[in-house]
């Protein structure tokens, strides 16, 4: 059955999940590093995990199943995801495909080196509507296409 995954630590569109996942019916699995509020819903389970770099991570990726949808702005995780035969999809609405994947790894591995040499790279621009409306539309057609099997 499609669930749908939340990289909680830090995710900003946790309720736009949460909408549309009880229209659709569908199960939400939130994962974080430390309490987190979520809905009092039958459809949303939380999952606390340890501390550490990359345990949420982990966790996601060792349980997430083939047409499950995670929503993450962790470009390696997605990755991860994607491997397993999932979706990916960003807060701001950019759905990670096997197409666009490793130009966002390189991207990543780039600024993370521009860093490391003491260059600053800016951080992401702040959310807008515009970004959650793309988003909520997007996670739409992920899941209407999920559930049409494409």
């Amino acid at each position: 059955m499609l669930k749908i995954y939340i990289d909680a630590d830090g995710c900003s569109v946790k309720d736009e999940v949460y909408k549309v996942a009880r229209r659709c019916k569908l199960p939400v699995v939130v994962v974080a590093n430390q309490g987190i509020f979520t809905p009092d819903s039958p459809l949303v389970e939380a999952v606390i995990v340890g501390q550490g770099a990359d345990v949420a991570d982990d966790w996601i990726a060792e349980h997430i199943e083939e047409d499950d949808i995670v929503i993450t702005a962790d470009i390696p995780l997605a990755d991860r995801c994607l491997k397993k035969g999932a979706r990916a999809l960003g807060p701001k609405g950019k759905e990670f495909t096997e197409e666009t994947i490793g130009d966002a790894l390189a991207s990543r591995a780039l600024s993370q080196q521009l860093r490391e040499m003491g260059m600053p790279t800016g951080g992401p621009a702040p959310m807008t509507q515009k970004d959650r409306s793309r988003f909520l539309n997007k996670l739409d057609t992920i899941i209407q296409a999920i559930k049409r099997g494409q």
